[in-house]
Order: structure tokens, then sequence, then C-alpha cells
């Protein structure tokens, strides 16, 4: 019995070895015969490709590609191609949207997607398709992109170009308020060479060309040797001032323009040398406009870094300094761009994308150019300043900084010579003085007065009591005094102002307080930016935080101490006084039928404004006021000088001194009201605030014919 069952025992085990392993067999056989997927999708394939191509990973790209296109075109040419066009058009935000994926039986798949990238020219949107080969790995499956130059731009054959053509934006004009051209377009002499006609003593002749123009010879050398240049190219080489026929045959020419006319007729005696017109950017106003106009130039490397992606070209201009910065968006335009597909006979066979130019903005400033020649002549040899406008309505019709530089000068390339002899000139002529900040002396009193009439702390009419010419408040003051030029009697506050008297308004400044006397300054805009389009040196009533000592206050009063002033904002404030106590906004750019903004609503009581503005008549057109010397029978003019001492220290001596004259014209009615505020440095052995009076009334009699 135990054999017999020992024997089933092996026999069934036996049978479930077999069993088990034709299991195995059969599982192994299924295994075996399992299709391999491929490792991605073929939209995921074309996805990658193109997110590459986003990257500019050309490289990654090319290893994406079926063996026999990689065979058609090789990976250095490929990246080549690629970068090429792409980096052309300024291809960005590359996408595509898949929108169909055939995948037959037999063949290969192809993919219909949509691309869209944003280029120079705008942005590009295209249907297109892709074909995918699906090719066997020896443990995998893939697909491969079966690429031609079709997938850049689908009407792009094998030996076409993709090119880009530039229409340049004309840049805007400036004007000013009455329609003359300030900076636009005009005419220059281009000097040049044909070097056909150079001669035989072709390297003497190109030294004595370098040396009269002022370059080098390196230079010349290397533009004759460009590969556009032929024997008888026209090379320019420098552009120089046109000269003016017109002033040329006229009795008296101008010596300037017969100097131009000498050494063009200089240059004409080297063999090759030929003059030719050039369009510039043009100055009509030069040294009397530079400081408000500005210039422009050619944009460098690292403007071109600065403002990527704003449309400049290696050859734009961007404004340098001035009007030509201040509105560089609005001057400048936008490009036309043209994406072509060009055939190999150079024919245009596509226009891909196209962006029509937008010329620059034309700007027109409130600025009469008559009135700012008329001022830059008065001052031209002197270290100064003058604001005018329109005090009624806010419009700044003359800014002008002497002494100056002629803009044009840049734009026809400046010599190091001159360059050098501008910035080591003692008398700054680069330095644009209205946007700084200064001392205001007597100038600054009118401020004071009202401020102190608002505190209450002054009665207009009391006599003070004459203190002679020198005061001090008290023994704490040590040595120092404050001291006045005029000894008068009654000391009110009309008389003050006739007599420009010191002490009085150091005694109102002590009279308003520390906390005061700052506060309303700052409710006039002291220690904060000027709401103007041009941003200037904020004025200021200390160096510190605040007025630190009672010496300090009583100097600020009369616009000493350590009191500086923007003639910009200075102005500003004195039309205070002749629109009952509202500070009207100064503005540059013109605006037709504009209404005057009020920048401080009621800064001070009409009473007020009107107290100090029949004052400041009085020290124009009485006999003792030291603004006189303005006075006009045909008008009413206000005003006040002001003298500020610029000295190291109390005791020096030896300072200098500011000159200044803030006069405007009473009667909004007239045809042209104004307001000037002007400033000279160094007028201590001139006639002080007096020779700024007299250049001042100049003006306002040209500006204002007498009736």
């Amino acid at each position: 019995m135990r054999r017999r069952n020992k024997g089933k025992v092996i026999a069934i085990t036996s049978i479930s070895v077999v069993i088990i392993g034709a299991l195995l067999a059969f599982l192994l056989l299924v295994i075996l015969k399992k299709p391999v997927l491929p490792v991605k999708s073929p939209d995921e394939v074309l996805q990658d490709y193109m997110k590459s191509l986003a990257s500019g990973d050309y490289s990654e790209m090319y290893a994406m590609l079926a063996e026999d296109s990689q065979l058609s075109i090789n990976e250095e040419d490929f990246i080549t191609r690629h970068e090429n066009i792409y980096k052309g058009i300024e291809a960005s935000d590359i996408a595509i949207e898949i929108r169909k994926i055939t995948e037959p039986e037999e063949g290969n798949t192809v993919i219909d997607y949509e691309m869209s990238l944003n280029t120079l020219a705008g942005n590009i949107t295209f249907p297109n398709e892709a074909e995918l080969l699906l090719i066997e790995l020896e443990k995998s499956k893939e697909y491969k992109l079966i690429w031609n130059d079709r997938l850049i731009f689908p009407n792009l054959g094998k030996e076409d170009k993709v090119r880009v053509s530039t229409d340049k934006a004309v840049r805007g004009q400036i004007y000013d308020r009455n329609g003359k051209m300030l900076a636009g377009r005009g005419e220059a002499a281009s000097v040049g060479l044909v070097p056909g006609k150079l001669g035989e003593n072709s390297d003497e002749n190109l030294s004595k060309l370098a040396e009269l123009l002022g370059i080098s010879r390196e230079s010349i050398d290397k533009k004759l040797s460009a590969k556009w240049v032929r024997e008888d190219s026209f090379v320019p080489l420098k552009t120089i001032k046109k000269v003016d026929e017109l002033n040329l045959n006229s009795v008296e020419p101008r010596e300037e323009n017969l100097q131009n006319k000498a050494f063009q007729d200089q240059l004409l005696t080297i063999p090759g040398v030929m003059i030719g017109t050039a369009e510039v950017r043009s100055y009509p106003m030069g040294a009397a406009a530079a400081h408000l106009i500005g210039y422009v130039q050619t944009v460098t490397a690292e403007d071109l870094e600065k403002h990527a992606g704003e449309d400049y070209l290696s050859d734009s201009v961007i404004g340098r300094s001035g009007m030509e910065t201040l509105y560089e968006k609005e001057l400048k335009g936008t490009n036309g761009y043209r994406i072509s597909i060009i055939d190999p006979t150079g024919s245009i066979k596509e226009n891909v994308a196209v962006k029509v130019k937008v010329d620059g903005e034309d700007v027109m400033l409130t600025i009469d150019s008559e009135l700012q020649s008329m001022i830059y002549n008065e001052f031209a040899e002197d270290k100064s300043c003058t604001v005018a406008m329109n005090p009624y309505t806010g419009e700044v019709l003359a800014l002008v900084s002497t002494p100056s530089y002629d803009d044009n000068d840049f734009i026809l390339g400046m010599s190091e010579v001159m360059w050098s002899s501008l910035n080591e000139d003692e008398r700054k002529p680069m330095f644009n003085r209205f946007r700084q900040r200064f001392a205001p002396g007597s100038s600054f009193k009118p401020i004071t007065g009202a401020l102190a009439l608002a505190a209450g702390t002054l009665d207009p009419d009391q006599d003070l009591g004459s203190e002679g010419l020198s005061w001090k408040k008290d023994e704490s003051w040590g040595n120092y005094k404050v001291t006045t030029l005029h000894d008068y009697s009654p000391v009110t506050m009309e008389n003050a102002f006739i007599y420009s008297d010191n002490i009085y308004f150091a005694k109102a400044a002590l009279g308003i307080g520390y906390e005061g006397f700052m506060k309303g300054l700052d409710q006039l805009g002291f220690n904060e930016e000027l709401p103007f389009e041009i941003a200037v040196a904020e004025s200021q009533y200390s160096n510190a935080e605040k007025i630190e000592s009672e010496i300090q206050l009583a100097d600020s009063g009369y616009g000493q101490g350590q009191v500086l002033t923007n003639p910009i904002h200075l102005a500003s404030l004195y039309t205070v006084f002749p629109n009952g106590g509202n500070v009207i906004k100064p503005y540059l750019k013109y605006k037709e039928n504009q209404e005057p903004e009020i920048w401080i609503t009621q800064a001070f009581s009409s009473d007020i404004a009107d107290r100090i503005n029949t004052a400041l008549v009085k020290v124009v057109n009485t006999e003792h006021g030291t603004g006189r010397a303005a006075r006009r029978e045909d008008i009413t003019l206000a005003g006040k000088t002001g003298t500020a001492e610029i000295k190291a220290s109390k005791g020096d001596t030896s300072g200098t001194e500011l000159g200044w004259f803030a006069v405007y014209t009473t009667d909004s009615a007239i045809e042209k009201p104004v307001l000037l505020v002007s400033m000279v440095e160094d007028v201590k052995e001139i006639g002080g605030s007096g020779y700024v009076v007299r250049k001042d009334k100049a003006v306002l009699d040209q500006y204002i014919p007498l009736n």
C-alpha cells in the first residue's frame, strides 16, 4: 500500500512541473511578442523640438532629426541657418498649438499645428505641419523629425533666404510756441574722398587732410579700406557746418561764416576731396538755447544694452540732454520692418511680416524763441541764468543759462580740443545754471514778508524803529551783526522792501520762529521736487534737517544763511503776488487754450498777496526803490532785487556776490505779460543787483516795445 501511494505522489509532482514549465514558457512567449511603445509620443517630440528652438539650443534640435534629414544638412549648416534667421528677426515667445495628429497604419505621422512668435516686425502666426518618422531601436522605438526648411516658414525653400528690411522712423521736430523750429532736420557739409582721385602724393595728401579735419590718419585709412569702397566711390569722412551762401553774399557776412568758407576752400585744394550735402539734426538757435534743447548723439553699446527691446539700431540717435532727452520717447518714433523670403534670383517670394514705421511726434514748447534770444544776447558773457514765465498762465517763455555752447557741434563731431576747452573753461559753459540752486539774497524777502503776515507776527504798518546800518538781537550773538545798506524812516514793511532792509526781514523771521518759518517754506515746496517737466535741484532752508540757530534763522529771513532756491521755483513763487495768493504751476509743453493750473491754492490770502504786490510795485516805481532802473511809463512793473554774499566764512571779505532781479508785469491783460527772474554771478565789482536790473530792463524794452 505505501509503495503504491508513493508512486502516485511522484506522478502528480511530475505532472505539476510540466504544467508550471508550460505556463512559464507561454508567459515568456507573450512577453516577447508584446509590442514596444515609443518613449515619447509624436506631439511630445514636436513640443520638445520647439522648446529647444525657443531656447536657441539648435544642437539639441539637430539631434531630434531623422538620419536622412541629417544627411541632407550637416549640423554646422543647420545651426548657422537657424541662428541667422531667428536672431535676424529677433524671434521670441515661440510657441505652437497642435491642431491635428494623423497616424496612418503605414507611413509617417503628420502633425498639423499653428505656430506663433514675436519678431521685430510684430507677432507672426501661421499654420504649418511637421512629419515624424517612427524608427526601431534595439530596445525601444522613437519618433524623429523629418526636417526641411518649411519647418521655419511654410514657403521657405532650401535655397531661399530670409531678409529683414528696415524703414527708419524720422525723428520728430521741436518747435517754439509760434511754430519756429528749435530742433529738426537741417543740412550740413559732408567732407569726403574719392580714392581714385588722390593723385601721386596720396600719403601726404591723406595726412594733410587728417590734420585739417582734426581726425586721425588711421580713421581715414579704415574708412577707405571698407569692402564697399571703389576707386570712384565717395567716402564720407566728416560732417561740418554748411556755408551760408545768403549770409556770404550779404553786406556784412558773419565772420564765422567767412572762416568756414575759407576752411572749405582749403580742403578742396587737396586732390580727391569733395564736399557734398548731408541731412543732420539741426539746432537753429545754437548757443542761445543749448541748455534747454540739448542734443542727440549716436547710440553707444551701453545705450543699446540699457535700452534693449526699445527699437534702437546701431546707428540710431538718442537724446543726451535737455528737451531731446525729456521727450525722447515721443520724438524717436518706431522703425518699420519687413521680413521677407527671398528666392535665389533675389526676388521677394513672400512678405512674412510687415510693421509700418511710425515717425516721431513733433513737440511744441511754450518757449518764445525771440525772448529766449533777447535774454541770451544780453547775458551771453555773464555766468547767469534767467527764467521767463507768463505769471498768469504758468507758461515758461524762456530758460537761459550762460555762458553756453553750440549744440550743433555735438552733431557735427566735436574735436578733442573743443571738448577739452569746454570742460576746462572756468566759466563752465556746459553747466546748466537754471537747474541748480543758489542763495537768493534779498529776492527772497517777499516770501519772508508774506510768511510773517500769514503768521500774524508782523504788523506791516508798525514802525519798528531805526537800528542804523547794523544790528544784533542781544549779547548771545557775540560779535555777529546783521548789516544793511540804507538808513530810512519810518521802518515799515513797505519801506523795508523799497530800501531792501536786511535788518527788518531778519526780525520778521525771528518773529515767525523756527517751526513756523520752516513749516511755511515746506508748504511752499521747499525740500521737495518741483512739479515741472525738467528735474531741478530742490530748494532748501538748511544744510541739515532744520534751521539750527537763531542767527541762521535771522539770516534766512533775507535770503542768506543756508537758504538756496532754484530759479524756476522762485519764479513760480513770485506768481503768488499778482494772482491773489495762488501759486501757478509752471509748464513747458504747449497746450492750446490751456487754463492756468494752480500748484498751491491760497498759499497766502488775497489781502497778503495784494499787500506784497503793492510794495513790489513801489520797489520799481518809487525814487529810492532798488529796482527803479527798470521802471516804465507805459506799463506797471513790480519786482525785487537781491544780492547774495558768497563767502567761505562770516569774516571773509574776499567772497563774491550773486545778483538777482525778479520783475513782472502787473496787468494780465497786456499783450505780452511776463515775469523774469535773473541771477548773475560775480556782480560784486560791476554794480551788484543793479547790473542785473539794467540787463532785464533791456530785455523788457525789446520784448514789450515802448508805447
